[in-house]
C-alpha cells in the first residue's frame, strides 16, 4: 500500500505539472492594405521674375567693382559677392558683416562695416 500511495503521489504531481494555462484564442487580423501614393505631377521649371532680369544702368562708383555695362540685379549681386570673397572682406567673427575697402566705402555711404542685408539696399541706390 505504501508503494501505491507513493506511486499515486508521483502521478498526481505529474498531472499537476502537466497542467498548462489555457490557450487564448486570438482571431487572426488581416494585414492592412498598403496605400498607393499618388504620383506627383512633374515640377514646372521656375521662371525668374522679369523685373530682376532687366538690365540696369550701373553708377560710376559701382562700375569699379562689377563692370560698366548694364546688367541685371542678380548679376550685380553675384559679382559683388565674388569681389567680397576674393578680397576677403567678410568679417571673420560675424560672417553677416562685410568690411568695406576703399571701393566699397563709396557704395556703402562711407560706412566701414555693413550687414549683408543692408548691402543690397545700399547697392540699389547705384542702379538705375
Amino acid at each position: 500500500m505504501v508503494k501505491k500511495k507513493a506511486a499515486a503521489k508521483k502521478t498526481a504531481k505529474k498531472k499537476v505539472a502537466k497542467k498548462a494555462a489555457p490557450k487564448k484564442t486570438t482571431a487572426k487580423k488581416k494585414p492592412a492594405a498598403k496605400k498607393v501614393a499618388k504620383k506627383k505631377a512633374p515640377a514646372k521649371k521656375r521662371t525668374p521674375n522679369p523685373a530682376f532680369m532687366k538690365p540696369m544702368q550701373i553708377s560710376a562708383d559701382l562700375s569699379k567693382i562689377v563692370g560698366a555695362k548694364p546688367m541685371p540685379r542678380t548679376e550685380v549681386t553675384k559679382k559683388l559677392w565674388a569681389y567680397i570673397k576674393k578680397n576677403k572682406l567678410q568679417d571673420a567673427a560675424n560672417r553677416r558683416m562685410i568690411n568695406a575697402d576703399a571701393n566699397l566705402k563709396t557704395i556703402f555711404g562711407g560706412k566701414n562695416q555693413v550687414s549683408m542685408f543692408d548691402m543690397t539696399k545700399l547697392v540699389n541706390k547705384h542702379l538705375s
